[in-house]
């Protein structure tokens, strides 16, 4: 009904009491609103103290999904592509085509609701008909005040968590992206219930400034965790896959890499087959984090492979090491600890650059730190390095890491080192999980990189025999060499291979004799091939010569080179070794040589 107009059109004078009421309700909603966007601004500036308090992808999504709950919504739920998981770069364009694949990351609701979202970790598909898969697709939020019952099913994830949501009472729905960088890296969606007021405007902008904050947060994680991949993978990549034979020894490795991927990189390990049935074991720790660490590890494990085929001394490696670690990067140095196994004598011999002491497990349980003598890190330019050499009995266990497994910030080194000798005692298996055993049984909160490597010394199977016996200084040791053949081949049943060892052991001999002062030991090994090892104290290596048709001699090493698979010459600590190997004759129903 309308208001009748004063005489003259004049309007009726206004109601001193109305207009007193209004402005008090105007100020009230003005005081109001005031205190509420201060209420929303320190909501806000608390979910920096709340969200993003570790590098952890799915933790930073379980704590927006908590913070938001109960002061947003009465439910949360934060999906994330499955890309960004993967650690690829996210999807800098709109969704379009294919559905996009999410993976639930986290849940939080009122006690009580049990609203029955997507399990946590599952993959999921939001298709077209989804109102989570409009917002990926615009990357604008979405917003549903009031829901309908046509609602429920292009929101909940199954018919029955529309039911489920149906009768718990969710009349209110909205869903966010997660977007940081310009890298679209999933959704949080959210639901009131009950009397709760539904989403307005207001809370629209709300969730948009905590998603906005809540997703650099995430794409730190995802960048953090992705750095960690790529130096791990690269650190994995440049270790060893698999071990070689080692005759005498059963050799057990593991890596655990740092959890913070600034403290990956440095630690490396290796284990190198030589002439005779010897074996190299060496572990290293270069002295810096991440990719460079872990690219200069991989260099210095390289050149240790290479000097350990020309020189089987540890002592010796280690100093030519020193010399290439100076040459790499400035300021960079790496402590190493070498071991060389020779299954003749049972014996160890190790050389040390500033790394800590390995184990040794007796037959009967006992451990206890080996004292090699500590040399000056690898690259400080302090040589040479003293040797230890040390026979094993059978049963034996050397035992070698880095200082990843005993460096703890909350004990001291002296207790996790006596942890570690502890965990190596009784009751650690014998089979390849013995350093898996070993790293969880020192535990401690581990900052670092840790590897274990671990050999028992064991009796040589029946596979494999070897063969020594010392030579004459003179010439008679060519015609020695030459009988001590022909019967030992003959007592493994290797006849085929008579004619061209002794063709073999004569030229070593003979160089030996020539160039070497005089042989010293004749070796022969049959394992996976047959080898052949003549040493002797001189110290210049021999190599191939080219020899006129008019020469006399030079054709002997030309004629080992046709006729065996490979042979080469390495220094040892009291002169050097000349090998060659020979194929065994396959068989029948016997797998050939690998």
């Amino acid at each position: 009904m309308r208001e009748r107009p004063w005489p003259g059109g004049l309007r009726r004078p206004p109601n001193p009491l109305v207009s007193g009421h209004r402005a008090v309700r105007g100020a009230l909603r003005s005081l109001s609103e005031s205190l509420g966007a201060r209420r929303r601004l320190a909501w806000l500036n608390a979910a920096d103290l709340s969200i993003g308090t570790t590098l952890d992808v799915r933790r930073t999504a379980e704590e927006l999904a908590d913070f938001t709950v109960p002061e947003l919504a009465d439910g949360a739920a934060v999906d994330l592509l499955d890309s960004v998981l993967r650690f690829q770069d996210g999807d800098r364009t709109p969704v379009g085509g294919d559905a996009p694949r999410l993976r639930a990351m986290a849940v939080s609701e009122v006690d009580g609701l049990n609203l029955a979202p997507d399990p946590v970790g599952e993959l999921t598909v939001h298709t077209a008909d989804r109102l989570g898969q409009r917002c990926l697709t615009t990357r604008r939020p979405v917003l549903v005040s009031r829901m309908t019952r046509s609602d429920f099913a292009v929101i909940a994830p199954s018919r029955e968590s529309s039911d489920i949501m149906r009768r718990a009472g969710v009349h209110s729905y909205l869903a966010v992206p997660l977007i940081a960088r310009g890298v679209l890296l999933g959704l949080a969606d959210f639901v009131r219930a009950g009397h709760r007021a539904p989403f307005n405007r207001t809370d629209v902008a709300l969730a948009m400034e905590l998603a906005s904050k809540a997703a650099v947060y995430i794409d730190n994680a995802r960048l953090y965790g992705r750095e960690r991949d790529h130096v791990v993978t690269l650190q994995r990549a440049l270790l060893p896959r698999s071990a070689p034979s080692t005759p005498g020894l059963d050799v057990s490795s593991c890596y655990d890499p740092a959890a913070d991927p600034a403290a990956v990189g440095g630690d490396w390990f290796d284990v190198v087959a030589l002439p005779s049935g010897r074996t190299a074991l060496m572990v290293g720790d270069v002295m810096g984090r991440g990719l460079a660490a872990a690219a200069t590890m991989g260099r210095l494990r390289t050149v240790a492979r290479t000097l350990m085929a020309l020189d089987i001394a540890p002592e010796r490696l280690l100093a030519r090491l020193d010399l290439a670690a100076r040459d790499l990067e400035e300021d960079q140095v790496a402590t190493c600890l070498c071991a060389v196994y020779d299954p003749c004598g049972g014996t160890f011999r190790i050389a040390s650059a500033g790394h800590p002491p390995p184990l040794l497990t007796g037959p009967d349980g006992t451990v206890s730190f080996l004292e090699v003598p500590a040399g000056a890190p690898l690259g400080t330019g302090v040589i040479p390095y003293d040797p230890v050499e040390r026979p094993v009995p059978e049963r034996s266990r050397l035992t070698l890491y880095t200082d990843g497994l005993v460096r703890s910030r909350a004990t001291d080194l002296g207790t996790q080192l006596e942890r570690l000798r502890e965990a190596l005692g009784g009751g650690v298996p014998e089979d390849g999980t013995v350093c898996r055993a070993v790293s969880e049984r020192v535990g401690g909160d581990r900052s670092d990189d840790a590897i274990v490597l671990a050999a028992l010394a064991r009796p040589l199977g029946p596979d494999c025999d070897v063969y020594v016996r010392e030579l004459p200084p003179d010439g008679k040791a060519a015609g020695q060499a030459r009988a001590a053949v022909r019967e030992q081949l003959r007592r493994w049943d290797l006849e085929e291979l008579v004619d061209t060892t002794e063709l073999v052991v004569s030229e070593l001999v003979g160089n030996a004799l020539r160039y070497g002062n005089a042989p010293g030991e004749l070796r022969l090994l049959r394992h996976e091939r047959l080898s052949v090892e003549v040493s002797d104290s001189g110290p210049d290596l021999p190599q191939i010569q080219h020899a006129d048709v008019s020469d006399e001699s030079g054709r002997g090493l030309q004629l080992i080179n046709m006729m065996c698979r490979r042979w080469g010459s390495c220094r040892t600590p009291g002169g050097k070794v000349v090998w060659a190997e020979q194929d065994l004759p396959v068989r029948a129903g016997a797998p050939g040589p690998r």
